[in-house]
């Protein structure tokens, strides 16, 4: 800082008191939509949760029980269903899950549905092929967005289109840790093998059979994972960015006080300056 004036000290202090407010104001923004998106997590876990016990109690009830979607297949073909935010300063929010997501689908051939305008410019500038863009705004992504993208999906598994569908999000751990995972949709996994006692007092009788039921409620099944999985990231990406921007606050105050010392030692030094000229003209 030596040479500069106090007025440009002064013109930095400004500049940083209103960067400061600019990010606490998004840090309370960030902090009431991660207590919606909390609310949303809460609410969509026991609907993922009867869907899975359903399924389970039919593949522990049916030994013998044969579907499309357990089939094991060579994957010679996956479809990645990647889910980013649409906004930035959100620290490593975006680009965590992103290049995670990318390096995985470099083992082989890949197609990507993105869901959120980061996600598809990610991977638009790097050529990948994507099922659609229809979802580019990820905050208009409802649940009924879901159930459609999980029957289309469900419908391209079975035409053999895809050997393999994932699905890429960040968990929602805490507010100060959010993890980027990949969770596999299809093929579905048989659950262990479970005792007599188990098999037995899961024995249902379905109207109409058990393939059927099964068959039906799977694109179902699938829809809650993705709102869930889309749930999961939008607390994940709120709390990313309240974190980030607290951090950015935090700095800015550090770098206010130590302009402000700089401000306070250059006005003095200029008061010496005056007071000892006076003297040598005197």
């Amino acid at each position: 800082m030596a040479g500069v004036s106090t007025k440009e000290i002064k013109n930095r202090i400004r500049s940083m008191e209103s960067t400061k407010q600019i990010t606490k104001a998004m840090e309370m923004v960030a902090a009431s939509k991660l207590r919606r998106a909390q609310a949303q997590i809460s609410n969509s876990r026991p609907y993922f949760q009867i869907f899975y016990s359903t399924i389970q109690d039919i593949l522990r009830a049916n030994r013998d029980f044969q579907s499309p979607y357990l089939k094991e297949r060579p994957v010679n073909k996956r479809l990645y269903i990647v889910i980013a935010g649409d906004r930035g300063l959100a620290g490593g929010y975006n680009s965590n899950i992103l290049k995670m997501v990318y390096e995985e689908m470099m083992q082989g051939e890949a197609v990507v549905l993105p869901i959120g305008k980061k996600a598809v410019d990610f991977f638009r500038s790097r050529k990948v092929p994507a099922l659609t863009e229809q979802y580019a705004e990820a905050a208009d992504v409802d649940i009924g967005d879901c159930f459609s993208i999980s029957k289309q999906l469900s419908s391209a598994y079975l035409s053999g289109e895809f050997d393999e569908i994932r699905v890429a999000y960040t968990t929602f751990v805490s507010v100060l840790s959010q993890e980027p995972t990949t969770m596999r949709l299809l093929p579905l996994s048989r659950p262990e093998n479970s005792s007599e006692e188990s098999v037995s007092r899961n024995r249902m009788i379905y109207e109409q059979d058990s393939e059927a039921v099964f068959a039906s409620i799977v694109p179902e099944y699938l829809g809650g994972i993705l709102y869930g999985a889309l749930c999961e990231s939008r607390a994940s990406e709120q709390a990313a960015r309240r974190s980030a921007m607290d951090s950015a606050t935090q700095n800015a105050e550090d770098m206010i006080a130590d302009l402000s010392l700089k401000f306070n030692r250059a006005r003095q030094a200029a008061i010496t300056q005056e007071i000892t000229e006076i003297v040598a003209g005197s």
